[in-house]
């Protein structure tokens, strides 16, 4: 199976291929708001609950790059902007590893294990600072040191999803959506719209997508993070969160304790692996122990120097759905719902095959698996069981898990080909040093490739 090479850009599809992808977001977020309004109004009916006290989130994420060289995520930061430090999102998706952990890196953290923390508490709105204690197997006790932030800016109180920016003007080019695990295309398959042509029904139609993503860790003003300026240690390899857990500070109501279970301990990489199966790819991984379920989406895409763009995706949904939105934290919910509509891809599951013919043999893409785990909404005291009672708890945690793999179509693993591919000493490869000289090859057109396809969705793709 050949690894996909970086081409030369091409920034007028660069620039298409991004629209494309901020028209698909804004579908996506419009159509998935629809039922949780209709939830909204079913619930109008109780008394309405009071917010608590005091309100902790706490995100941990995991995140791998399988077969990516440790160098490549260098590599990946200097093509996105990053300078090649390796601390920019999509470097660090490719096995980039950052110096010092920072707030954030639950949603975009370099291979290895992320822990994000936020407090706030309507005693204190000024709060500057907060406490967190951790059991001794986390290997960052006695404790957390939570700060504010000092770029930190004020949030709205909602249940907020993130904001998608609508495009500013229509994307010249198509995209085509291919769904489902097996080896040959499905009939009726792919959907394809032209944004020359195509009505208002049939972007909907395509752009049709799920997301269910709450507020999670964020900063604000008052609101005291972890990692911060103060405190930025790197989660230890092995760590567990497991365990007793306690939040202090200012206004923080006493007797904010709480137990981790076990099944919202960190959870481990995803050892997704690719093989070529007489054209189509086969995709395989070891089952995760707490994982709820599974979703992978693929893109790839290519494009003219006149600005025309055209972007494929695939996802292993059975129902089609661009997967936007499906490659992040999702309520528990929401997860059993798209597992029996077989959106998303059940616990035991251990393969999946793009089919042939999706992506251009050779033509690279991106490739995504999340593995969600199950979220743990706590708060005390319980709910009052007299429905005409309005709630209002001392306190309330939420605390939200996944497993993230970042890939490259067609990428083998590590032990296959020769040669060192992140210093580049491959026989014969860049930076070599056996006297060759490679003959050059006759100029051709450029083409769109996998670093411009990185470059388009380097501020579109959520993570």
């Amino acid at each position: 199976m050949s690894q996909p090479t970086l081409v030369s850009r091409c920034p007028a599809a660069i620039s298409a291929l991004r629209r494309l992808i901020a028209l698909a977001l804004t579908g996506a977020a419009a159509t998935a708001a629809i039922p949780a309004a209709s939830a909204q109004q079913a619930e109008a009916k109780r008394p309405a609950d009071k917010p608590p006290i005091a309100q902790a989130w706490i995100d941990i994420a995991t995140f791998s790059s399988p077969g990516m060289p440790g160098g490549m995520g260098a590599m990946m930061g200097g093509m996105m902007g990053g300078g090649g430090g390796g601390d920019t999102p999509l470097s660090a998706l490719f096995g980039g590893k950052s110096k010092d952990n920072q707030f954030g890196h639950t949603r975009w953290g370099g291979a290895g294990s992320f822990l994000d923390v936020t407090l706030r508490t309507s005693r204190n709105p000024s709060l500057a600072e907060a406490v967190q204690a951790v059991p001794e197997a986390s290997k960052l006790a006695p404790s957390l040191q939570l700060k504010v932030l000092p770029q930190a800016k004020p949030v709205k109180e909602t249940t907020g999803e993130d904001p998608i920016e609508e495009p500013s003007e229509t994307p010249k080019g198509k995209i085509k959506l291919y769904w489902g695990c097996g080896t040959t295309i499905r009939p009726g398959q792919p959907k394809v719209v032209d944004f020359a042509t195509g009505t208002v029904g049939q972007m909907a139609e395509i752009f049709k997508g799920r997301r269910a993503t709450q507020r999670g860790t964020h900063s604000a003003p008052g609101r005291p993070v972890w990692p911060n300026l103060t405190d930025k240690r790197l989660v230890p390899p092995g760590a567990s969160l497991a365990g007793a857990h306690a939040f202090t500070g200012q206004g923080v109501p006493d007797g904010f304790t709480f137990s981790l279970p076990a099944q919202q301990d960190i959870m481990p990489p995803i050892a997704l692996q690719q093989a070529d199966a007489n054209g189509s790819t086969h995709l395989s991984w070891q089952a995760l122990p707490t994982a709820r379920g599974y979703f992978i989406a693929a893109m790839g895409g290519k494009g003219d120097d006149d600005g025309s763009a055209e972007m494929t995706l695939w996802t292993s949904s059975e129902l089609p759905d661009s997967g936007f939105g499906l490659v992040d934290y999702q309520t528990n919910k929401s997860v059993d719902q798209w597992l029996r509509e077989k959106v998303l891809l059940a616990p035991a599951t251990t393969t999946c095959d793009i089919p042939k013919g999706v992506f251009e043999a050779g033509s690279g893409g991106m490739l995504r698996m999340i593995a969600y785990g199950t979220e743990l909404n706590l708060a005390h005291p319980p709910r009052p069981t007299d429905p005409k009672l309005a709630w209002e708890p001392d306190w309330a945690v939420k605390v939200r898990v996944k497993s993230v793999a970042f890939s490259m179509l067609g990428m083998p693993p590590m032990d296959e080909g020769g040669g060192s591919v992140e210093d580049g000493s491959g026989t014969g490869g860049e930076g070599s040093s056996d006297g060759a000289t490679a003959p050059e090859e006759p100029k051709k057109k450029k083409k769109f490739g996998l670093k411009d396809a990185l470059d388009a969705v380097k501020d579109s793709v959520p993570l």
